[in-house]
């Protein structure tokens, strides 16, 4: 090999000489340098740097071939040969011939290589200050999408692919594990931010879509196996727990899991699912049940249902004596889960007693020949009538759901808040029950007033109220309302190991029943309008022959008019006769009209064919289709789907706030009252000096939140 060395050095010594062109070139463009790196000859190639052969982007070669040695050896060249304020040899060259596009720098196509040695020798040339360091070899920071300086609209318009391209292959760079770990002071908080950026992208920018979600797939998978690196629970802890704001965590100390918090913020659903988090959650969890998960199955239900009927217990307890043993006990997270669980299910309880009118049941059960007289003449059938002691009893439990949802709301802010579906469930939920109230008051005012006048109206019997009386808006409020807390019980499956991934699934397939049901919508929309049109006048003579029935004429065909004329007398009536024809309630007779023409006809039942065959055999089995291709993808992550979704619900548990479940959270607690007095001192009472102070530490913590 030596040999071989002073051979060649011969060689090049007598070219010179000669006048042979040292840097000539093959027929496919490759210097005897980029063959040298290609064949990995460290020997020729410091050779050929010492005979002073041009290098162009040869160091971009021995990059992507991850030629160590000889990266290192270009860059002392390019550091002993280049000019500042020239361009780099790998930026000279002519763009028709260069290998690599020009947004390419060492530093990123190392990072595309994702080589941890070479990444670290370049970083290296970059630890010095700025104007002393060699070379520029950084990469640049992306601009917005929608950026609007000149540099990007300058470059969109002479190339709009290649900005695009630059784009990516700079996040591409950054996207690398070997260059966030080199080069951030807190890897994970780097991987969490670049995905979230990346995540945004990927919605922005369709085209590359896919591009974007494999880039950010990289940094959750960067940051998930950090956590393989941990070897003891104080490892675990001080990862999660680590607030660069804050104090260092020590052992022992209460446990905040802050990089947790910032995980679930991000979205990071594969580093809350790491077994290694889920250990230490399910032991913060079950910390106040000791022995709790060794138990079988039937001593772990008597438990919880002991729990469970003592939540009345606890709450007086917590609210009396915070710091006794109930209520201290009350405040480990799965004794209030459980607590907060039994109160949820006590309300949806009285709800069932309320719909099933359960004063009723008991007076005809139990009460006597007199009471039952009365019933049948009670005013709380009738309009305006005053709630009923369930009612009143289901009203404290609506205010400490509402109470509930709006320190929550105050806690976290509106945006993280309208993040949860369950939370807009809940908004949803407590507006119902707040309208059914303030209806039920209207209507007994109304009816009062009535009364008053004397206008004979107030006793109507139900059949006889005007379509839009409070009370019956009211109670449509209201049973909407009973499906939506009932429909909550689905939030608290999501700790069962079974029912939680099936929850999970629901709800994915709930998205695509919305996405299905805009182009179900503009199908029914566009033949509603057709048959509207077709049959609106065949449906006003049976509307005609209906009222004229009423007036003494054959009540058979009466009967037979009045159902049909509503099919198609309008948009409305059109589209609910076509919804409803989905699921085959809706024959061939209601097309025979009173004088339609057999034309007429034909073409009503053509499009009526037409709509069906569209609508069942197309739609319906488009969706089962969209349905089952989702079932699929989530069943192959459910367990992470499910996990990330039960260690936000363990969190929400994990706070200090919202201990007392509803109804009881309503009732002031001595804490309150001396928090209370303390906001009035600060508020009324504090020297002008402490406000100032005040309020400069509120601006800068909102200066923090906004950048």
């Amino acid at each position: 090999m030596y040999a071989g060395y002073i051979e060649n050095e011969i060689y090049l010594e007598s070219a010179k000489e000669t006048g042979i062109n040292i840097n000539c070139t093959d027929p496919l463009g490759r210097s005897a340098l980029l063959m040298a790196i290609d064949n990995e000859n460290l020997e020729m190639v410091q050779l050929l740097i010492y005979s002073q052969v041009e290098t162009k982007d040869a160091l971009l070669h021995a990059i992507n071939e991850e030629f160590v040695e000889a990266v290192e050896l270009l860059l002392e060249h390019e550091e002993h040969h280049h000019v500042k304020g020239t361009p780099h040899s790998w930026e000279a060259i002519d763009r028709d011939i260069a290998t690599f596009t020009p947004d390419i720098t060492p530093l990123i196509l190392a990072a595309h290589r994702d080589n941890y040695e070479i990444i670290k020798i370049l970083l290296d040339r970059l630890s010095t200050d700025s104007s002393e360091a060699p070379l520029d070899i950084r990469i640049p920071t992306p601009h917005e999408v929608r950026c609007g300086c000149v540099e990007c609209v300058k470059s969109s318009c002479e190339d709009s692919l290649r900005h695009s391209r630059s784009r990516i292959n700079s996040y591409r760079a950054l996207a690398s594990p070997s260059l966030i770990a080199l080069s951030s002071k807190d890897p994970i908080l780097s991987a969490f931010e670049l995905s979230w950026e990346l995540r945004r992208l990927s919605f922005m920018e369709q085209e590359f879509k896919n591009e974007y979600q494999e880039l950010r797939r990289q940094c959750q998978n960067f940051a998930t196996a950090l956590l393989d690196h941990t070897r003891s629970s104080y490892e675990l802890e001080a990862m999660l727990n680590y607030d660069p704001t804050g104090p260092a965590f020590e052992h022992g100390d209460r446990m905040h899991l802050s990089r947790l918090k910032l995980a679930i913020k991000y979205k990071q659903k594969k580093f809350c699912a790491h077994p290694n988090v889920q250990q230490l959650l399910a032991s913060i969890w079950y910390e106040g049940l000791p022995g709790f998960r060794r138990k079988n199955i039937l001593l772990q239900m008597a438990e919880i249902t002991r729990i469970g009927l003592m939540f009345p217990i606890f709450c007086t307890a917590y609210i009396i004596a915070p710091k006794s043993y109930l209520g201290r006990t009350l405040r480990k997270p799965f004794i209030k889960f459980i607590c907060h669980s039994a109160s949820y299910v006590t309300f949806l309880f009285l709800l069932i007693l309320a719909s099933q009118r359960i004063e009723t049941v008991v007076v005809e059960w139990f009460g006597t020949d007199e009471m039952r007289a009365r019933l049948h003449s009670d005013v709380t059938t009738k309009r305006g009538a005053p709630p009923s002691v369930v009612e009143l009893i289901i009203l404290t439990w609506v205010m400490g759901l509402i109470w509930s949802e709006i320190k929550q709301l105050w806690d976290s802010g509106p945006l993280q808040y309208i993040n949860d579906m369950w939370n807009i469930i809940d908004f949803i939920t407590n507006s119902l029950y707040v309208a059914t109230v303030a209806l039920r008051i209207i209507a007994y005012f109304q009816v009062q007033k009535e009364i008053a006048e004397d206008t004979g109206t107030a006793y109507l019997p139900r059949e006889k109220w005007d379509a839009w009386d409070p009370i019956l808006i009211a109670e449509g409020l209201f049973a909407t309302a009973n499906i939506f807390s009932s429909l909550k019980l689905v939030y608290i499956f999501s700790v069962n190991p079974y029912l939680g991934p099936l929850q999970i699934c629901l709800g994915r397939m709930v998205i695509d029943i919305i996405k299905f049901f805009f182009v179900y919508t503009l199908v029914l929309f566009a033949f509603a309008c057709g048959m509207n049109q077709l049959l609106w006048y065949y449906a006003d003579m049976e509307r005609q022959v209906c009222f004229s029935g009423k007036n003494g004429q054959d009540t058979k065909l009466d009967h037979s008019a009045c159902l049909t004329w509503r099919r198609f007398s309008n948009l409305f009536e059109s589209s609910q006769t076509l919804f409803w024809a989905s699921f085959g309630l809706i024959d061939l007779d209601n097309f025979e009209l009173t004088g339609i023409q057999s034309y007429t006809r034909f073409w009503g039942l053509l499009m009526f064919g037409s709509y069906c065959v569209i609508n069942v055999v197309v739609l319906l089995n488009l969706l089962i289709a969209m349905m089952n291709h989702s079932y699929q993808i989530i069943s192959e992550h459910a367990d992470v789907e499910w996990k990330f979704a039960r260690t936000k619900l363990w969190l929400s548990y994990f706070e200090d706030g919202a201990t007392v479940p509803p109804p009881f959270n309503i009732i002031p607690t001595p804490k309150s009252v001396m928090y209370l007095f303390r906001w009035i001192k600060r508020k009324f009472c504090a020297t002008r000096t402490v406000k100032k102070k005040d309020l400069k530490t509120i601006r800068l913590f909102d200066s923090l939140n906004f950048f």
